[in-house]
C-alpha cells in the first residue's frame, strides 16, 4: 500500500490545490492512510485480503486520473475540475461517486481472481473497508461544507447533497461485485454490464458536478 500512497502523494505536489482531482486526492489519501494503519494494527479478519483489495481498489483510481481516456464515471471530474462554478465539496463527491460506484465492484472482481477466492470470502473485508469510508465521509462534508451563510435550504448544492448516498453507492457496489462474479464465464455479458455501470454512475457524476452560478 506505500507504493499507491507514494503516488497519491506524487499527484498532490504536482497539482494546484484548487483542482479537482487534487481535492479528491486530498480525501483519498486520508482514507488510504487510515485503511493502511487499521490493516496494519490487525482491525481487518483477513489482512492479506484486505491489503489486497484496498491496493487494487486504489489503483483503478490512479490509473483513470492518469489515462489519455478515462472511464466514463471519471470524465466528468475531470471536465469539471477547474470549473469556477464547482465547489471542493462537489469535486470531493464526485471523486468518491466515481469510486465507489464504479471502482469497487471491478476491485473486488479482481481481488477475488488474485486470491483464487468467491467474493463471500471478502465479504467482512469488505464491509470493513465501507465502513472507513462512511466515516470518513461526515469528516468530508465538515471539512469542504460552505458556511451556513452561503448554503441555505434552497441552495442547489443541498439538494445535491441530499440526492447522492456513500450507503446506497457501496451497496450496490457489492451487488455489482456480485453480478460481475456470477457473469465471468460469460465475457460479452460481463463487459456489457460494465459499460454500463460505468455510464450510469458518470451520469451521477455529471448531476454531482452541476456548476453554481
Amino acid at each position: 500500500m506505500e507504493a499507491v500512497l507514494a503516488r497519491m502523494r506524487a499527484l498532490d505536489e504536482r497539482l494546484p490545490a484548487q483542482d479537482g482531482v487534487a481535492v479528491f486526492n486530498r480525501v483519498y489519501m486520508t482514507v488510504t492512510q487510515t485503511l493502511h494503519r487499521r490493516i496494519g494494527h490487525g482491525e481487518f479478519p483477513a489482512p492479506r485480503r484486505a491489503q489486497t483489495l484496498a491496493v487494487r481498489f486504489a489503483e483503478r483510481y490512479l490509473a483513470a486520473v492518469e489515462a489519455d481516456r478515462a472511464p466514463a464515471c471519471w470524465r466528468p471530474l475531470l471536465q469539471y475540475r477547474r470549473h469556477p462554478g464547482v465547489r471542493p465539496l462537489q469535486h470531493a463527491l464526485a471523486g468518491i461517486n466515481a469510486h465507489i460506484g464504479h471502482d469497487l465492484a471491478l476491485a473486488v472482481v479482481s481481488t477475488c481472481r488474485a486470491l483464487d477466492c468467491p467474493p463471500a470470502a471478502l465479504e467482512a473485508d469488505f464491509h470493513q473497508v465501507g465502513d472507513t469510508l462512511v466515516s470518513l465521509e461526515e469528516r468530508i462534508r465538515e471539512d469542504l461544507m460552505p458556511g451556513p451563510d452561503l448554503l441555505e435550504v434552497a441552495d442547489p448544492l443541498t439538494h445535491l447533497l441530499g440526492s447522492w448516498s456513500l450507503e446506497r453507492a457501496r451497496a450496490g457496489a457489492w451487488a455489482s461485485a456480485r453480478l460481475l462474479w456470477t457473469l465471468r464465464r460469460s465475457p460479452e455479458l460481463a463487459e456489457e454490464f460494465e459499460e454500463s455501470l460505468d455510464a450510469g454512475v458518470g451520469l451521477v457524476g455529471r448531476c454531482l458536478l452541476t456548476p453554481r452560478g
